[in-house]
């Protein structure tokens, strides 16, 4: 039987969460696989922090990059560090000399995937990333392979953990973004600096990578438009319960003839939707295609031992092409043209929450503004919020957003009008 031998760049979460499958479950592995998986390095800055942890006797710790990239005997660099300069270094040079590279660095590929896609194929070896989107959800390699005879129209998910857990919180308790926030912070599911997931920088990094893949395009992070879930508010999420919806930071990626279309925002889903009843920190993908229909992906998004699976099955698969010299044969297709749609003229319902003056004649006041606008309202709610002031939750009709951008500006021009709160989208059904 053929011995595979590997290195892991980084020992943190990810990293020994892959260790610990691989040595608690290598028979399991050696007898799917065919192959000996055996681990030869790991690359670290500061050994000594790990000297807790028992290696097999065929491993070591190492701390420069260079005896691994020049070691012959190595067939797989597993990079599980993060970041995109040390690492994009590492993982380059390890293609260049002809070694296969697994990957969980979401924010390397969404910035350098096409780039690095294209090296592995020159140098005749493998680049996997199964684990850099959605954690334990096998979600890459079912759109390259068990949906490849597919033409993807749409994919939509919710893609981050934190922001779920945040805003499934949020629902249920009523509690305030701050403080739901903290308890992320204390319980390990947000960072101290939570910006990547609540401004929804992550989401949007897995999204790019998706699109890649669903759509055939060179997608980078720069080309998807970003909101974040920071100006959530409590009281919009009661408003919404009563509209029949539930709030989630989606990823949505979607093709028409007009275009490509690629966003990450807090939305409105209706409770109708599978995704509006995906909770706590748990992901999930919805994807349809022409012909599967419909169908959904859920479960673990991050965490050591989900995000450490997809990392094992990528180097399983590496390891067998390895095994029976088969390497280097997946060719990135793209299409020469991106054809993004500009984000103005995507299509949605909104959800409107205004702050007005509590007098007669303030409503016809806003249905002119929105008929001037070419909107028409599907629901409002209208609360008294002291004698001064009421509140009005509108849901307006499908409409591109560069309206409801012109209709906001309608309503700061009303003197009757005291603020308009809150705008955000409502996903389709």
């Amino acid at each position: 039987m053929k011995t595979v031998k590997i290195a892991l760049l980084g020992f943190g979460t990810v990293a020994q969460g892959t260790f610990n499958l691989l040595q608690d479950n290598a028979n399991l592995i050696e007898n799917r696989s065919g192959v000996t998986i055996e681990i030869s390095k790991i690359f670290v800055r500061n050994p000594e922090k790990y000297s807790h942890i028992t290696l097999p006797s065929t491993a070591k710790y190492v701390t420069n990059i260079d005896d691994i990239v020049n070691d012959e005997s190595i067939d797989i660099v597993v990079e599980l560090m993060g970041g995109t300069t040390f690492a994009k270094d590492c993982v380059e040079s390890a293609l260049k000399h002809g070694k296969s590279v697994v990957t969980a660095n979401k924010d390397l590929l969404a910035v350098a995937g096409p780039y690095l896609f294209d090296l592995a194929y020159k140098n005749k070896v493998d680049l996997r990333f199964e684990a850099s989107v959605l954690g334990g959800i096998p979600i890459i390699r079912t759109l390259y392979e068990s949906l490849g005879g597919n033409h993807i129209t749409e994919l939509v998910g919710i893609m981050n953990g934190t922001t779920n857990f945040i805003l499934s919180k949020m629902t249920e308790e009523g509690l305030s973004y701050g403080a739901v926030l903290k308890e992320a912070q204390d319980l390990g599911y947000a960072e101290a600096d939570p910006t990547a997931d609540v401004e929804g920088l992550d989401a949007a990094r897995k999204l790019a990578i998706l699109a890649s893949i669903s759509f055939n395009r060179r997608i980078f992070f720069e080309d998807v438009t970003v909101e974040g879930i920071t100006k959530i508010d409590t009281e919009d999420i009661s408003y919404g319960k009563e509209f029949g919806y539930n709030i989630k930071l989606i990823g949505i990626a979607k093709e028409t003839s007009k275009g490509l279309s690629l966003n990450v925002y807090p939305a409105f889903v209706p409770l109708t939707h599978p995704l509006a009843s995906v909770r706590g920190s748990y992901n999930a993908i919805y994807i349809k295609g022409n012909g599967i229909d419909d169908a959904m992906f859920y479960g673990r998004g991050a965490g050591s031992l989900p995000t450490g699976s997809s990392v094992v099955s990528d180097i399983m698969e590496v390891a067998k092409n390895i095994a029976f010299e088969s390497t280097g044969r997946f060719k990135p297709f793209y299409f020469d043209q991106k054809n993004i749609y500009a984000p103005g003229k995507i299509q949605s319902s909104y959800y409107i929450r205004l702050a007005v003056d509590n007098k007669t004649g303030v409503l016809a006041k806003i249905a002119t503004k929105l008929a001037e606008q070419k909107i028409s309202v599907l629901s409002i709610v209208q609360r008294n919020k002291d004698p001064e002031t009421a509140v009005l939750a509108i849901v307006t009709s499908k409409c591109p957003h560069s309206y409801i951008l012109n209709l906001i500006d309608s309503f700061n021009s009303l003197r009757s009008v005291k603020e308009v709160s809150s705008v955000i989208r409502i996903m389709e059904a």
